[in-house]
């Protein structure tokens, strides 16, 4: 039985699978930054992932009250985030999705 490595091992490894998941998990949390820092900070505090792909804004809120509240401000996305990423936003969805479980402390 080989030793378990460490994530950032494997990372390291040159795996081209993980290279690429490492690589969109930053262009996500880029886009999230762009999301956040267009919208009033009550409503960017509601969403848990953005990512953008062929023009489309892809957005995940945690119920459809947020989602719906969100859905007024497409406007300013399209515009703010386009903007400060340097792409044409063609559409923006909004997805209720399920927050991520939160650590448990002592595991």
């Amino acid at each position: 039985m080989q030793k378990p490595k460490h994530i950032n091992e494997l990372f390291q490894g040159g795996s081209r699978r993980l290279t690429d998941l490492k690589c969109r998990t930053e262009q996500r949390s880029a886009v999230l930054t762009h999301v956040c820092a267009a919208l009033p900070e009550k409503l960017a505090e509601r969403v848990l992932s953005a990512g953008l792909e062929q023009g489309q804004l892809t957005l995940g809120v945690g119920s459809a009250a947020w989602a719906s509240r969100l859905r007024y401000a497409t406007d300013i996305l399209r515009a703010g985030v386009g903007e400060s990423m340097g792409v044409e936003i063609q559409s923006v969805r909004i997805k209720v999705v399920s927050p991520a479980p939160k650590p448990s402390a002592g595991v």
